[in-house]
């Protein structure tokens, strides 16, 4: 059936009511859950002094979040200032030196980038950086895409297995609070981007891209140390955009979406005040005392707070982007909105790179069973790399190539008669309905696989079997029915961006009567 089916007004009152009331209630359970446990001693070394405001202790488990927004706030916005102030000068002095700006704005941006990884790192990170480029432009000047593959994935284990990292890390001279993250990062975006280029040559027709574009492809600040990966086909066509022009209100749009982050990071420092969601899942006797429902909102505010913090961090970043005329990577589909695997990601930028080189150009359509579960086994098998190989990795990237596969596998069994026959005479409402059953169901495997990543196997296997066998059936159908009612209101707002995007005159059953929506 399709996206455009209606229900009526009152039922979706309803799901919003429910979900309302169900949030308020296991938020009122975290909350008591992080007063009365304030001072234990499992919580000495991440629940820490906070704003003398509120006379409260603050949640300071994330390490992330802390050093972006706290430690090294300052050190990070003086980088990407200097940036947008270096590129600034640049573009009011070109003219008066008889220099197109516009024309060498991404030797600019290169420039500035080389000598803030230069500055920050040492010359011997940069000369690691630069023979990892060297090595990759070598092999892109092959145009063999199955050698650029085996020679960035060499690379990218270099830096993420044993002893052949800590080798590479031994080079770096200097030792301070953000080495390893800064380190880590950089080298395995970089080498990301080197592959990116790789590919993007073979795919060039006549001649190759220069040594210079990759470089200033790779050193451009912003995205160097924490991303996003932008393609190197869309960053080359956008850095060398010469008609650089604001749309209408661009501007505008800019300085709000700043705004927007600004609140949304005192909003979540004022929340790690009164809800400890990342110390109490690393407690497991506390969280073996806690009750079904503080369980479950707990595994589903762990991961709606990762999205946030990915949202909040690209948003950053691509703030900075978009000033320098560029369109990066959207920030990742927020949690709640998903019910699918198919659109399961918490970083959009390697999630592109990852279907435009391996799960689309693999799987092709999507809908052939034996290529669709060769795609995704190969796209989780380098996501595996990119994280860093060990148990925890394994079994997540098991769950969610083994999703992906099952709901193509279910797709293909709803698509055969008799199952697709009965859908055909039932009404669009009632089989989004039916849907809607199977996607909350869905919707917890998610946060259950995505769980195990965010805290741990032990927590994630204590949630599912509270919720599934110890809680069933009270709790397991009481959550599953708050969850269809989200996924109904989030089936709700899709059918209206698809309305807006094809204006069919679709009608929306309201009191038993058909009406226009």
């Amino acid at each position: 059936m399709g996206i455009k089916s209606a229900l009526p007004r009152y039922e979706l009152y309803l799901y919003t009511a429910v979900l309302g009331v169900a949030l308020i209630w296991a938020g009122s359970w975290i909350f008591e859950a992080s007063s009365e446990n304030i001072d234990r001693k499992a919580f000495k070394e991440s629940v820490q002094p906070g704003w003398h405001y509120f006379g409260r202790k603050m949640d300071a488990a994330d390490f992330e979040w802390m050093m972006w927004f706290s430690t090294f706030r300052n050190h990070i916005l003086f980088a990407l200032a200097g940036h947008v102030i270096f590129a600034k000068i640049f573009s009011l002095l070109a003219p008066k030196i008889g220099i197109n700006g516009c024309k060498h704005r991404s030797l600019i941006f290169g420039v500035y980038g080389g000598l803030a990884v230069l500055v920050t790192m040492g010359w011997t990170y940069m000369a690691l950086v630069l023979s990892h480029c060297i090595i990759l432009y070598s092999v892109a000047l092959v145009k063999m895409k199955w050698l650029c593959f085996a020679a960035g994935l060499s690379a990218l284990a270099s830096i993420k297995l044993e002893p052949y990292n800590s080798w590479q890390e031994a080079l770096v001279t200097g030792s301070f609070d953000l080495q390893d993250v800064l380190f880590y990062g950089g080298c395995g975006f970089s080498i990301m981007r080197c592959m990116s280029f790789a590919l993007e040559n073979c795919d060039r027709k006549e001649g190759n891209y220069t040594f210079c574009d990759l470089l200033r492809y790779n050193f451009y600040l912003p995205f160097f140390f924490f991303g996003p990966i932008m393609t190197f086909d869309k960053f080359h066509a956008q850095v060398n955009n010469t008609q650089l022009t604001r749309k209408e209100r661009e501007m505008w749009n800019i300085t709000t979406k700043a705004l927007l982050h600004l609140g949304i990071i005192l909003v979540v420092d004022v929340c790690f005040h009164y809800l400890y969601i990342l110390t109490i899942p690393s407690d497991m006797k506390l969280v073996a005392k806690l009750s079904d429902w503080c369980l479950a909102g707990l595994a589903y505010s762990n991961l709606v707070y990762d999205w946030v913090k990915a949202a909040i961090m690209f948003g950053v970043i691509n703030t900075v982007a978009r000033l320098d005329h560029l369109d990066p990577p959207q920030p990742p589909k927020c949690i709640t909105m998903l019910y699918v695997f198919a659109e399961t990601h918490f970083d959009r930028g390697i999630n592109d790179w990852l279907c435009r080189y391996v799960y689309d150009y693999i799987g092709g359509d999507h809908d052939k069973i034996f290529k669709e579960l060769l795609a995704t086994s190969c796209t989780f098998a380098i996501t595996t790399l990119w994280l860093g190989p060990c148990q925890l990795v394994y079994i997540w990237s098991f769950f969610n190539c083994f999703g992906l596969n099952f709901e193509l596998w279910v797709a293909k069994l709803f698509s055969l008669p008799p199952l697709s026959t009965i859908e055909g005479f039932m009404g669009g409402a009632m089989s989004r309905r039916i849907r809607g059953v199977f996607n909350a169901a869905n919707f917890w495997t998610i946060i259950l696989y995505n769980v195990i990543s965010l805290n741990s196997l032990e927590f994630a296997k204590l949630v599912g079997r509270r919720l599934i066998f110890k809680g069933f059936p009270l709790s397991t159908l009481s959550v599953l029915l708050v969850t269809y009612c989200g996924v109904q209101l989030v089936k709700e707002r899709e059918r209206k961006e698809a309305l807006l995007e094809d204006p069919d005159p679709v009608k929306a059953v309201d009191g038993g009567k058909e009406k226009a929506e």
